[in-house]
């Protein structure tokens, strides 16, 4: 009798033997998301962070995990708490991690408690400088459409998912969207090092982030990293049309089963975009062929994960893409106005492809808004060289530069890659507003680019003005 009310106990506990959590810079975008889903899921969460803002705070407040002050506090660690969070901004000599480690607790980066939380589960991790978001959310897409129990932790939000992470006891499935950038100050491995996937997915690799990875060897070798991270006997799906992700994965060992995965089949037709499937033709609402391929990455995770081609298909056909992937802000008779985020030459590349391709009778404006990247290395820049020579009209507006802020370097270096006459240069935004506003838009498509967090150009208002005075 008494050894049954002992296993209750234990079980009552969780699985992980926690039960009470404490995250360091609870306000992050991952670490709030992570503190409300614990405490649905039972734990007792505390947290602290020197400043905390919407919403995340909203977010806190709501959950009754707001903190009672802002700051730093080492006698919020007591020797009772089980597990301490730490969040990506935290330092080696916070006060707080310092009391944690001087009391002997557990100290997670929230990439190391992600994977220890679901090391029981079946882990499917889906990582590459391009197409994983994409790929994620068609996944997640299919999940959901036939009602599947599976958690996730997500670099940005996809689909209809309000949050970026879900972590239950009920399910026995993760799905990540893996991140090569190290997990925390404290943590210099990669995000996607951790969870030692059973499934995993490499969709292409595409130096991207300069200031992280100031080469592109030290970029390569955080792929590398991850493909030798995989469980024993796992399963590695892969773009095989990617020369670097083919060099990556020719190191895996004998025991990692390789599925490669190529463009989907399709047709276009009247402005439409048509999957060649089995049996006919499938009509799909996003389009390029950089989304055929991730198409055929989702495939192939769904297939691991026993939804066949048919089911597959079945699903996808409602499938209408995630937030901020060229998106389409608006239409009318004459004219499309689309939104896209860019990080790469490589994805300004596709996304003005794909546009092209699916309206080849019509003119393509494109206008690309940056933040303040003055402290990018001209080489980096150099890679942005003819990526848009599929747009008719080009413009670049510099959010944070020129007479706003002083980026006269970076203006140059842009002028040198496009050429003066191929490109109009903005740094003012009633001018930038004023010159896609006077433009004749019949039978013109405008895509709106954004590389960064600035959002100072109003893509929504501006599509609004467009449309109303050419419709």
């Amino acid at each position: 009798m008494y050894e049954i009310l002992f296993l209750l106990l234990l079980l009552c506990r969780n699985k992980m033997g926690m039960k009470r959590i404490h995250l360091l810079a609870i306000g992050g975008t991952t670490l709030h998301n992570i503190a409300i889903t614990l405490k649905n899921d039972g734990f007792v969460v505390s947290g602290s962070d020197d400043e905390i803002y919407d919403p995340a705070y909203t977010d806190l407040q709501k959950a009754g995990l707001l903190p009672a002050e802002l700051g730093w506090h080492e006698e919020r660690i007591t020797r009772d708490i089980d597990v301490v969070i730490a969040g990506g901004k935290v330092q080696p000599d916070n006060p707080e991690l310092q009391k944690a480690r001087e009391y002997g607790l557990t100290v997670y980066s929230y990439s190391e408690f992600i994977y220890e939380f679901a090391k029981d589960k079946q882990r499917v991790v889906i990582a590459g400088s391009y197409g994983k978001n994409m790929i994620v959310s068609i996944v997640m897409h299919v999940l959901s459409y036939y009602e599947y129990d599976y958690d996730y932790y997500l670099c940005s939000a996809v689909n209809d998912q309000e949050s970026t992470i879900r972590l239950s006891k009920s399910s026995k499935l993760l799905i990540v969207e893996g991140d090569e950038h190290i997990s925390s100050p404290i943590d210099e491995r990669s995000k996607f090092e951790h969870f030692k996937p059973c499934i995993a997915l490499l969709s292409g690799i595409a130096w991207e982030d300069v200031k992280a990875f100031p080469t592109l060897e030290e970029y390569v070798e955080q792929f590398k990293n991850y493909v030798g991270s995989l469980n024993d006997n796992g399963r590695l799906i892969y773009c095989k049309d990617d020369e670097q992700v083919c060099e990556v994965i020719s190191q895996c060992g004998p025991n990692i089963k390789l599925i490669p995965y190529e463009t989907h089949p399709y047709e276009l037709f009247n402005n439409h975009t048509f999957l060649k499937i089995s049996g006919g033709r499938l009509p799909i609402y996003i389009f390029g062929e950089h989304n055929m391929k991730n198409i055929s990455g989702a495939l192939k995770v769904c297939q691991q994960l026993k939804i066949s081609e048919e089911r597959f298909y079945q699903a996808l056909k409602y499938f209408k893409g995630p937030m901020r992937q060229l998106q389409l802000l608006g239409k009318n008779s004459t004219v499309n106005v689309y939104r896209d985020y860019v990080y790469s030459p490589l994805k300004m590349n596709a996304t003005i492809k794909a546009i092209r391709e699916l309206y080849p009778l019509r003119e393509l404006v494109v206008c690309m808004e940056v933040g303040s990247d003055g402290d990018v290395p001209e080489n980096f820049w150099k890679q942005y060289d003819d990526s848009m020579r599929l747009a008719d009209e080009k413009f670049v507006f510099f959010s944070q530069g020129g007479k706003n802020g002083g980026s006269e370097a970076m203006e140059h270096t842009v002028q040198k890659i496009f050429g003066t006459s191929k490109i109009k240069i903005f740094d003012d935004l009633d001018d930038i507003n004023l010159e896609l506003n006077k433009i004749m838009w019949s039978n013109k498509n405008l895509l709106l680019l954004r590389t960064g967090n600035e959002k100072l150009l109003d893509f929504t208002a501006l599509t609004k003005k467009i449309l109303k005075i050419n419709g």
